[in-house]
């Protein structure tokens, strides 16, 4: 009887759904905040460079990842094509974390020190120079904008109020280790950054 009372009373049941999968969603997300897998940087770990994270800036900007995920699902076929899988711990650091999971271009979770610096630059300035095939569009523009590093020690003192372990040293020489360098030369070290900690161990 009473059920037959939730199940005429759309507003009850809606509710009622509402709080079971709330306690479900909480005891699923909860416990994560507590384990250190999922809290911690990885062993030997350090945060992106000045002119990685600048890089990184770069690259979200033009929109690099809403075609390349940066995650490694813990399957065979994954794991055999782009190295080890992805793990919390190598993106406890990233604000935004930058996994996703569209994939027109393949995965570049462990793409850092897979090719060289110059293959990279080829590759950004004319992707079909080197993959005939390639659908992805030529960044031309990245090899002349020149970076001044204004805004880089600022963008470290920011992620270093969330956790990310920037030294006042590595704030202070941020401008002077980003200006005069390209936003191609950003992106290409931010690049050849990325995966390295897992890279061999599959």
């Amino acid at each position: 009887m009473k059920h037959e009372k939730v199940e005429k009373n759309i507003g009850l049941m809606g509710l009622l759904i509402f709080i079971v999968i709330s306690f479900g969603g909480l005891a699923e997300i909860v416990p994560l905040f507590f384990i250190s897998d999922t809290t911690e940087p990885l062993k030997g770990m350090k945060p992106h460079s000045a002119l990685a994270l600048e890089g990184r800036d770069i690259y979200i900007r033009e929109g690099c990842n809403t075609c390349h995920s940066q995650m490694i699902r813990p399957f065979r076929a994954e794991t055999e094509r782009y190295g080890h899988y992805s793990v919390a711990g190598e993106h406890v650091w990233e604000h935004p974390f930058l996994w996703g999971s569209k994939r027109t271009g393949p995965d570049l979770a462990r793409v850092g020190g897979r090719y060289s610096d110059e293959w990279h630059r080829v590759h950004l300035l004319n992707p079909r120079d080197l993959v005939p095939d390639s659908n992805m569009p030529a960044f031309t523009w990245l090899e002349h904008a020149v970076l001044d590093g204004e805004l880089t020690g600022k963008k470290m003192e920011a992620l270093r109020m969330v956790g990310v372990p920037y030294t006042d040293t590595d704030i202070a020489n941020a401008k002077s280790e980003v200006a005069g360098k390209t936003e191609l030369d950003a992106v290409v070290t931010y690049l050849q950054s990325l995966g390295l900690i897992l890279k061999d161990k599959r």
